[in-house]
């Protein structure tokens, strides 16, 4: 393997170790399910090994990964193999790589629940601590239109989270 190449083995390396729990946290925000993210994990990170993008800094690299991911698994519901399948039961319990803590789990599951776009935006903002702005990039869409998803997200989310909390 010639230093080239070896370089290009460290660098995807080192971006898989940093994104790989925010790509799947994504995918599986999106799938609802851990072997359907778990499908959409694997082809992100196979389109940047094919990658001829030169990326300028970690956050172009980030915002691709989200970019990809949410297409990946926008094309994933699309295809045909996905439409000939019968969807698992859903109380099956899921991996590690969400926490289990309770009150985490009922946020979880809530989110799951919200029109996808909606819970896009919030796993963007809550769960990666990325910025409205952020969002709007890697989204491609207007600041406005994510500040105006965060709001009736939070407004869908709120009867929800009220009723769990007040059943206590």
């Amino acid at each position: 393997m010639d230093i080239q190449s070896q370089a290009r083995c460290d660098w995807l390396d080192e971006i898989v170790n940093k994104y790989a729990d925010m790509v799947f946290r994504i995918a599986f925000a999106r799938t609802k399910n851990q072997a359907d993210a778990d499908d959409v994990f694997q082809d992100v990170f196979l389109k940047l090994c094919g990658s001829k993008i030169a990326f300028d800094s970690d956050e172009h690299v980030k915002a691709w990964l989200i970019r990809v991911t949410i297409n990946t698994s926008r094309k994933f519901f699309s295809s045909v193999w996905n439409k000939k399948t019968v969807e698992l039961p859903t109380d099956l319990p899921v991996d590690e790589k969400y926490p289990r803590s309770e009150t985490r789990s009922e946020v979880v599951e809530a989110v799951k629940h919200l029109p996808q776009k909606y819970g896009t935006v919030i796993h963007l903002f809550y769960y990666e601590e990325m910025s409205v702005a952020e969002i709007a990039a890697a989204l491609g869409v207007n600041v406005n239109t994510i500040k105006s998803r965060l709001a009736r997200a939070r407004k869908l989310l709120k009867p929800k989270l009220e009723r769990s909390y007040t059943d206590v």
